[in-house]
């Protein structure tokens, strides 16, 4: 049994000691305290690009975990899928496991409310593993909250020394934290890092892509060799602000990132299609029709000219932000979404709750940013 420690975790900010383990945090406690809202308190201890890394001669390993599961009244069902945990044998995608059981937070989205129920640890369990001393992380399941307990091996595992490589820092909303991937190194910024050859933090927060002071902190806190940041559906679909209060507010998250990191390679990346929202504002609310869980815009687009935001105002204010800043900042660089995920990707792929990609959008996703950001016009062809 090795104790779970900071030295084997990558990807996480802080790790919360608890009565049985550690909680692996995606923004540091003094943020924490900060958060206003149950959705991003709930994001945040979601381990999106967390894993466990090591070396080891083992074929036998089994992580002990306490997993918070997730299930909705009504329309959506109540029971929750188990996530999965993926398990890498220097660098390749070996085997998969589940935890079943845990913790229960049962969502009620009419009203917002939560209910939570305490369960037992569980244990993935991963065998016959190649023989011989090897490299291995295990990745954490996205979108299940995991406590760690216990990590067991039939050998001795050390550390993973430092690869040397460039250290990717990302925030996004929900697309980036990995909804709809089926697995955690099937979501867009672990396979776009992959394809890279870079290490990812990944700060992606379902609905948490709120230009919140305390992120913008974290970012600046975190070291990192290259940084972007996917801003906007999250301001839309909650209806959180108006054009005049977006664009200082964007000022403002970058200006605190470049506190920390004042030449980085640091990209601004505008929202991808969502035809729900080009040109309607928010808020964004549930359609039960049909059985099967979809989204729809609620706002009036007649008040866009009122200052109302909607994926279009949007994008044409970062671009416009970005081109006025990077007068004096060449390391700032602009991307609009839908070259990531325009209408052709639509087409092709479209959005099975009419907001999120599916897992083949998180492919075509991953493939397109990892050409036009580390490719050799992009803003981080250096570490391309």
């Amino acid at each position: 049994t090795t104790p779970v420690t900071a030295e084997l975790v990558r990807g996480a900010l802080d790790l919360e000691p608890t009565t049985r383990g550690v909680l692996p945090h995606r923004l540091p406690a003094r943020a924490r305290k900060q958060i206003p809202d149950g959705q991003l308190a709930m994001a945040e201890a979601q381990p999106s690009g967390v894993r466990l890394a090591f070396r080891t001669r083992a074929t036998t390993v089994a992580l002990d975990t306490v997993p918070t599961k997730r299930a909705y009244l009504g329309a959506l069902g109540a029971a929750p899928a188990d996530g999965v945990y993926d398990l890498l044998v220097d660098g390749r995608l070996a085997a998969q496991a589940t935890v079943p059981g845990g913790n229960l937070l049962t969502i009620d989205m009419a009203t917002q409310s939560y209910e939570f129920s305490e369960g037992e640890p569980g244990t993935a369990r991963f065998t016959d593993l190649p023989e011989g001393d090897k490299a291995v992380e295990i990745w954490l399941p996205h979108t299940e909250q995991t406590e760690l307990v216990a990590l067991r091996t039939d050998a001795p595992v050390e550390p993973v020394a430092d690869s040397g490589r460039k250290v990717w820092l990302h925030h996004g909303s929900s697309i980036s934290h990995g909804s709809n991937a089926t697995h955690p190194t099937g979501t867009w910024p672990a396979l776009a890092a992959t394809r890279a050859g870079v290490e990812l933090i990944n700060l992606g927060f379902g609905g948490g892509a709120l230009l919140d002071p305390f992120t913008a902190r974290a970012l600046r806190d975190t070291p990192a060799d290259l940084i972007s940041v996917k801003l906007g559906i999250n301001i839309v679909n909650a209806d959180l602000m108006r054009l005049r209060a977006f664009g200082p507010a964007v000022h403002g998250f970058l200006d605190t990132i470049r506190e920390g990191h004042p030449t980085t390679p640091l990209l601004v990346v505008s929202p991808v299609l969502c035809p729900v929202h080009e040109d309607t504002p928010g808020p964004l609310a549930p359609d039960f029709d049909g059985g099967a869980v979809r989204f729809k815009a609620t706002g009036d687009p007649a008040e866009v000219a009122t200052g109302r935001l909607t994926l279009n105002v949007i994008r044409d204010e970062l671009a416009r932000l970005v081109e006025q800043r990077a007068a004096d900042d060449p390391h700032l660089h602009h991307l609009d979404g839908r070259a990531l995920y325009g209408e052709a990707d639509h087409a092709e792929f479209p959005l099975p709750d009419a907001v999120h990609p599916s897992a083949e959008g998180h492919v075509r996703i991953a493939e397109r940013f990892a050409a036009l950001a580390f490719g050799a016009e992009g803003a981080f062809a250096a570490a391309g």
